[in-house]
């Protein structure tokens, strides 16, 4: 089963009007040949998404939220629904982030709550879980993994409606990156999780992304790991010369 790959830009709490000016950028160089080999999406602050999808729309690159309310609406001051953010012209959202996990003490059932408003809106959850390095070096990596994919995760969840994010968090930002066996042995094991949860070769069906300090120089070797199908990019998201760096590994 052949997926296509998906290189997401999060751009978290960052970006005012003039940042816009690194879409427009990254759409000329996500020429044709390759729009043909990988997906492109950016997912900026919700006060940059209507711009970002208006400027987006012309290049074939996508948009998507930081995070949504499980509610369509109501008295929920400061929140954004995901009926919003596609209004606003959305086509994905990224729901249990580390940083709202850590934040925001969010819990694996309000993250599959999340997932379901996306799912209720149209739009793909880019569901994201992963390990802190407490959690690693205490051997339970996997564990901690498989309890957020089990809890995170709609079980109903059509396949192809879905991507996951693996983002082991203490290579958040830091610099620091699994090694390539590393990656293989996380990613292998959330797709046998996913299929225990979807139902048998549906897994195979799911793009899992990397995430973690993923830049230029590291892309093409992570990007040919065995099960990784794209990746979850932050800081190096910010510039087309970075973002655009990353997504060359598939050319």
């Amino acid at each position: 089963m052949t997926r296509r790959p998906l290189v997401a830009g999060n751009w978290k709490m960052n970006g005012l009007r003039a940042s816009l000016a690194e879409i427009v950028a990254t759409g000329a160089g996500y020429d044709a040949a390759l729009r043909a080999r990988v997906d492109l999406a950016v997912c900026p602050p919700a006060t940059l998404l209507a711009g970002a999808r208006e400027i987006a729309a012309r290049t074939g690159i996508a948009t998507g939220g930081q995070d949504c309310h499980p509610a369509a609406s109501g008295a929920h001051t400061g929140d954004i629904s995901a009926e919003m953010l596609k209004d606003a012209g959305a086509s994905y959202v990224i729901v249990g982030h580390s940083e709202r996990r850590a934040d925001h003490g969010e819990s694996d059932a309000l993250v599959e709550s999340k997932a379901r408003a996306a799912l209720r809106a149209g739009l793909t959850p880019i569901i994201c879980v992963g390990e802190t390095r407490a959690e690693r070096e205490a051997g339970r990596a996997e564990a901690v993994v498989g309890a957020q994919i089990a809890g995170s995760i709609p079980p109903e969840i059509a396949p192809e409606n879905l991507v996951v994010a693996y983002e082991p968090v203490w290579a958040i930002g830091t610099g620091l990156t699994p090694t390539p066996a590393d990656v293989a042995q996380m990613h292998g094991f959330a797709r046998k999780e996913l299929d225990r949860l979807l139902g048998a070769g549906k897994g195979a069906l799911v793009r899992i992304l990397y995430g973690g300090s993923v830049k230029p120089s590291n892309a093409r070797e992570l990007m040919s790991v065995s099960d990784v199908d794209g990746a979850l990019v932050g800081g190096a998201s910010l510039t087309a010369k970075d973002f655009l760096g990353i997504a060359d590994a598939y050319r």
